[in-house]
């Protein structure tokens, strides 16, 4: 198993360049089902993540060539329909699978998924959804099953916002027969990015990014090449490293119009922050101030900010609260924050975070994801040594982490057991 050693106390200077976002590629990855002829995309993170979905199409027949960034895809010989337990259970994303097999060729078994433990992500939306669109769904042995002739357009209230959900409806509406309405639809620039992708294989879809999205459905799609969104956790993530080490980071390739809201509580701690056209720079030379959050859907505070932004609150002046409202249990990373010299304690979805002025080295242990980069960054700002254990969560979702940490001057090396 391999782990971090992270030497703290440097400050972070310099220029780094977000990569393509993962919850942007995966789903756009699936869309590949939907057409016979090749998809090509560019930016495309080299992520644990990715590397799975790569597998999962693979043995449903997808052709994949990869070199660098870029990956081509061809899904016109599919010799399955199945997603396996074996691959789904480490990544929820797999049930994006759902959708655009049942629409291309009318069958699916994807087994129910599995990802971070950070509460619970059901896919009863997915499938209230599907059902809507015509097709017969059922649960059997911990797969769900879908069948279908052509889908029928309708119109679709979800119960709540949810992004994979959103994402998976739209791959299902755009081959049905007429007009599907996806009403509390999620906003994120995720899922704009795959409606934009979709577009231009062929679909009519008119409203992503608000919460009432409109798709005329198509006969069939057709091959088309995208560029995956960058990645607007991991340009955040690089940013409070860069504020909690008092350094001076320039995030590049990014869209700062997708970082808002954070920039706003960045700014709001004291961190002086830049933007450019796809640029943003964070500069920080004193303690930061303590700022609450809570975390919401799209535009509001992003869940998957919600861990780093209390590191930068750990070592702020001050008091805050951040209340957690998307996952119940997206609170694993305190005890691993506490090891180290934090002082938080946490009433029902809130942590309430008393400011320390510096934090010490220790062993902690990733839990899931993004708790996985607030370690990374606490380690970053405390003195002397600590290793972050159990970093196979933070491949998931960050490229190549410590290379570029280590260009921005961390003292952080990769180690194997």
């Amino acid at each position: 198993m391999q782990k971090l050693k992270i030497r703290g106390g440097r400050r972070l200077v310099g220029e780094v360049r977000a990569s393509g976002a993962k919850n942007a590629a995966l789903p756009i990855l699936a869309a590949s089902l939907l057409c016979p002829e090749d998809l090509v995309l560019s930016n495309v993170p080299d992520l644990a993540d990715v590397r799975t979905m790569f597998r999962l199409l693979e043995g449903m027949g997808v052709v994949i060539r990869r070199e660098g960034d870029k990956v081509v895809l061809n899904a016109s010989r599919i010799t399955s329909t199945k997603a396996p337990y074996d691959l789904v259970k480490t990544m929820r994303a797999s049930i994006l699978t759902l959708c655009p097999l049942t629409a291309r060729f009318g069958s699916a078994d994807v087994s129910l998924p599995g990802g971070c433990a950070i509460g619970a992500r059901p896919v009863d939306q997915h499938i209230k959804g599907l059902e809507a669109l015509g097709a017969e769904v059922t649960i059997e042995n911990g797969y769900v099953l879908a069948r279908a002739g052509r889908l029928k357009g309708a119109h679709i209230i979800t119960d709540m916002v949810t992004v994979t959900g959103t994402e998976n409806l739209l791959m299902a509406a755009v081959l049905a027969d007429g007009v599907t309405v996806i009403e509390n639809a999620a906003r994120e620039p995720e899922v704009v990015d795959l409606a934009e992708c979709l577009n231009k294989m062929g679909a009519k879809i008119e409203g992503a990014g608000t919460s009432v999205i409109t798709v005329h459905g198509v006969e069939r799609l057709h091959g088309a090449e995208h560029s995956v969104v960058p990645d607007r956790i991991e340009a955040g993530s690089f940013l409070i490293a860069g504020i909690v080490t008092r350094g001076d980071v320039l995030v590049t390739h990014c869209v700062p119009a997708h970082m808002d809201v954070l920039l706003a509580k960045l700014r709001e701690a004291g961190a002086d922050i830049v933007t450019g056209p796809d640029w943003v720079r964070a500069r920080m030379t004193e303690r930061p101030r303590a700022v609450s959050v809570r975390t919401m859907p799209h535009p509001g505070f992003p869940t998957d900010m919600q861990a780093q932004f209390m590191t930068l609150d750990v070592l702020a002046e001050g008091t805050s609260s951040i209340t957690e409202t998307i996952f119940e249990n997206r609170f694993m990373h305190v005890p691993e924050l506490q090891r180290l010299g934090a002082r938080i304690s946490i009433s029902d979805h809130t942590a309430v975070v008393e400011g320390v002025e510096k934090l010490s080295g220790a062993t902690v242990m990733a839990t899931d994801l993004r708790a996985s980069a607030s370690l990374v960054i606490a380690a970053l700002a405390a003195e002397g040594e600590s290793t972050v254990d159990r970093i196979y969560h933070l491949d998931r979702g960050y490229e190549h982490m410590e290379t570029k940490l280590r260009a921005l001057g961390a003292d952080i090396v990769r180690v194997s057991e």
